[in-house]
């Protein structure tokens, strides 16, 4: 997935120091930290960190013809609905491809012949230390899903372009779907995908 990094990209200035951390809070899947730190300023600072014990992992079903499966749930954190391609969580210590084929399947049902790993991402970077995968799923089969016991699921099937104009147009807010579904379009326009369903993607007919 790295690229050589151009000239103008170097590091700048000294790193942030932190003293020993404060653990505040604690449960299975999270942790939150709190450090007497020093900016690279030189400056004093109170700093929480939230820690995750999963890696996130996102999922974009790419169909031969063009579509993408979606996952329709109520989330917590907003208390809203959400339209999002298949998500979950990989213990730190797991192929991120496995749980991400894992995720697929028990969201959705869907196998995948075509894994390609395609986008890594810091998730709100200045808070917490949360990395997340984005794989592109092709050669798509269907079997059962299983969702765990707290997921009530919807599933979608979709025209690229037309959840991608809901993404632009924020109907779609999902950062990790949002972030899959342009990287899926510079695919499609860089030549990354194979020529049919790239041309479906882009102009809607094969």
């Amino acid at each position: 997935m790295a690229a050589g990094k151009p000239d103008w990209m170097v590091d700048h200035g000294k790193p942030w120091h932190a003293g020993p951390g404060r653990l505040v809070y604690e449960n299975p899947w999270l942790s939150l930290t709190e450090y007497d730190a020093t900016a690279p300023t030189g400056r004093p600072a109170l700093y929480g960190v939230v820690g995750f014990k999963n890696r996130a992992i996102a999922v974009l079903p790419l169909h031969d013809d063009g579509t993408v499966t979606l996952v329709g749930q109520n989330r917590f954190a907003f208390r809203d609905y959400s339209w999002e391609i298949p998500e979950g969580g990989a213990p730190l210590g797991e192929d991120p491809l496995e749980g991400a084929k894992r995720e697929l399947a028990e969201e959705t049902g869907l196998i995948a012949a075509d894994w390609r790993e395609v986008l890594q991402l810091q998730l709100s970077n200045s808070v917490t230390d949360e990395l997340a995968i984005g794989y592109v799923a092709m050669g798509l089969i269907q079997g059962p899903s299983e969702p765990d016991g707290t997921e009530d699921l919807a599933i979608a099937r979709a025209p690229f372009q037309e959840v991608l104009a809901l993404a632009i147009g924020g109907q779609i807010q999902d950062s990790l779907t949002v972030a899959m579904l342009l990287r899926a379009h510079h695919m499609a326009v860089s030549g990354e995908l194979p020529r049919a369903l790239a041309r479906i993607m882009l102009v809607g007919t094969p």
